[in-house]
Parts: C-alpha cells; structure tokens; sequence
C-alpha cells in the first residue's frame, strides 16, 4: 500500500520567478499570493507543503509561469504491509 501523492515546490526556479517579478522578500510575496509571510517561508524551506491558495496565488503573481514551472508533484512514501 502507498500513501497519496503530494505537491513539491521546485525552490531553485520558484526564487528565480519571485526575483524577476520583483518580489523581493517572503512578505511581499505572501501579500502578492494572499497567504501569511511564514506560510511562503514554510513552503519554501519544505518544512510545509504548497496548498492550494497558495499555488492559486503563486500561479496568478507569477504568471506566465505554469504549474509544472514552479511546482511537481511527487509519489507518497510507500508502505510495507506487516
């Protein structure tokens, strides 16, 4: 049995995007994306994974950027049956 898939955000092309769109701190992004500054930081670091108000708001401030520019999604660890 697996676990379900998830959403990873692809960091190195995510900065580059926030750079060149002239978003130059978590804050300014997070306003942009309409999500709290430690929600972006989270994100970010991995510590926390993209929701969907996040990637909303990330998609429309980033634009033309798509989603798999800026995001991937990743199968879930599997699991062993005992």
């Amino acid at each position: 049995m697996s676990s379900s898939p998830t959403i990873r955000l692809r960091a190195e092309t995510f900065a580059k995007a926030l750079f060149l769109s002239g978003y130059r701190s978590d804050y300014s992004a997070a306003t942009a994306f309409g999500v709290n500054r430690s929600t972006v930081t989270r994100v970010r670091s991995g510590e926390l994974q993209p929701g969907p108000r996040f990637i909303a708001g990330a998609l429309t401030a980033l634009a033309p950027m798509r989603f798999e520019d800026l995001f991937e999604v990743v199968p879930g660890p599997s699991r062993t049956s005992k």
